[in-house]
């Protein structure tokens, strides 16, 4: 069975020969071979040579093109400052006034470098590994897009004082993500990520009657384009994770924050759930074996539908062991549970 059978056997209610492995690296890809995490994400040659070294090394399930918050932003305009090993700065933010939504404007996904280079470094993989693996495009989320636009601080305190800010703002932003989703379809992604993590900051009723919509468009294209998603909020989305599976997403991320025997019958039986142990306490700062355990008790937990990878982003300062200890690479202290 290969890598991209597996995920779709567990997406798809089939059987399969082991629980499927996705990680998310970033930072810690690019450090694995001797570059810098703005190399990686400014560079797409070094993003698809990071993503396959992790992907090869350490035998996951799927490859993927995530890197950072900002590339739409800067197709919409934006500026910024990139320290070499940090995320991108912004040197202002586009939208600071209801006036201001008149700026967002729909933008050429080929003509600007960090759109058009995501797309590129998706060809890369899809050429390289693509028969076997699946190759995860990845999109800002409606809400996630709109705060990097205007501050978080900004979108959170508009959604109360003046929601239509963001219904208008919308309207463009998830145009762009359709139309940057589907061109990385094109490029040969079988699944899109779509990274909404400013949601998890929001009120389960601000959630469903603002931001959903613009979910539930904009996976509905994708699908309709014939690929996968999965969707990713960040920290504790205990409030709103029953929503989000009336998104239409085919996998959520589950962060460590929430139980997966919580988060499996908030979402149903029906959605594939993927993550959950702690990236710091447990990843970063325990042994090889804590690490293993907590992988362990994910896969007993997480059921038939369950994808493993820590709950976030892997740190990048994390030991090689302690990653080794739960992919299924030489090394792995959990072969029995993988069936490998």
């Amino acid at each position: 069975m290969t890598s991209k059978e597996r995920i779709y056997a567990i997406l798809n209610g089939g059987s399969y020969d082991r629980p499927a492995v996705t990680p998310v690296f970033m930072a810690w890809a690019a450090n694995y071979i001797g570059r810098s995490y703005s190399d990686y994400y400014l560079d797409g040659d070094v993003l698809a040579e990071a993503q396959l070294a992790v992907t090869r090394d350490f035998n996951l399930d799927q490859i993927s093109a995530i890197s950072d918050p900002w590339r739409e932003a800067a197709a919409y305009g934006m500026e910024f400052e990139y320290p070499e090993d940090g995320v991108g700065k912004p040197k202002d933010y586009l939208i600071k006034s209801p006036q201001d939504i008149s700026k967002l404007k729909r933008f050429d996904i080929e003509k600007c470098e960090r759109t058009r280079q995501r797309i590129e470094s998706v060809r890369k993989m899809v050429a390289e590994v693509g028969q076997t693996h699946s190759v995860l495009g990845w999109v800002e989320g409606p809400f996630a897009e709109y705060a990097d636009l205007c501050g978080v601080e900004k979108a959170l305190l508009s959604l109360v004082d003046g929601p239509e800010m963001f219904v208008e703002a919308a309207k463009v932003i998830t145009a762009n993500a359709i139309a940057f989703a589907l061109a990385q379809a094109q490029a040969g992604a079988d699944m899109i990520g779509i990274g909404d993590a400013a949601s998890g900051l929001i009120s389960p009723d601000m959630y469903v009657k603002y931001v959903l919509p613009a979910e539930q468009q904009l996976i509905s294209a994708i699908h309709e384009a014939g690929a996968a998603v999965k969707l990713h909020i960040c920290g504790n989305i205990k409030h709103v994770i029953q929503y989000m599976a009336k998104s239409g997403a085919d996998i959520i991320d589950v962060d460590w924050m929430v139980p997966l025997r919580e988060a499996r019958k908030l979402v149903g039986p029906q959605i594939t759930l993927c993550g959950n142990f702690d990236p710091s306490a447990v990843l970063l700062q325990a042994g090889p074996e804590d690490v293993a355990e907590a992988a362990k008790q994910c896969i007993e937990t997480g059921g038939e539908k369950f994808i493993l990878m820590p709950g976030c982003e892997v740190p990048p300062a994390t030991p090689q062991e302690n990653i080794r200890a739960f992919c299924p690479c030489d090394g792995c202290l959990i072969r029995k549970e993988l069936g490998c």
